[in-house]
């Protein structure tokens, strides 16, 4: 089945959620919020992301173009040699981003908070377990 086979076939069962999964993926988030800082030529956005996480080449590549059909990054091929492409948000795709980067601040913000709740779980988790567990 081809990719855009795929992509029709996914959109028919839940397009929203289908978006929602481009704009939240691992590499859609760090794309979308590097790009709403400038544009990037290809490896210089490979870089930049590399900061974070190490991306191949093909990863970046699908992100791209799938967050460019959906219409968030504008791909600008200029007819040059070497050949020169720059990325960069489309105002549907600057939305996204400023949401999507609201979203990880909010993170960065609530962090103690949810590392008070892992703990809290975790030790309830333990709690739970010690009557079960048979002493040697």
């Amino acid at each position: 089945m081809a990719v855009s086979e795929k992509w029709t076939v996914a959109e028919g069962m839940c397009p929203h959620r289908l978006v929602l999964e481009h704009v939240t993926s691992r590499w859609g988030v760090l794309v979308l919020d590097a790009l709403l800082d400038r544009s990037y030529r290809f490896s210089e956005l490979r870089r930049q992301i590399g900061t974070l996480a190490k991306v191949s080449e093909k990863m970046l590549t699908q992100t791209l173009q799938t967050l460019e059909r959906d219409g968030f990054v504008h791909r600008d091929a200029k007819p040059v040699i070497p050949p020169r492409v720059d990325y960069s948000l489309t105002p549907l795709g600057r939305e996204a981003a400023e949401r999507v980067r609201a979203l990880a601040q909010w993170t960065g913000v609530r962090m103690e908070e949810v590392q008070r709740a892992r703990e809290a779980y975790d030790e309830s988790k333990r709690e739970a377990a010690a009557p079960n567990q048979v002493l040697a």
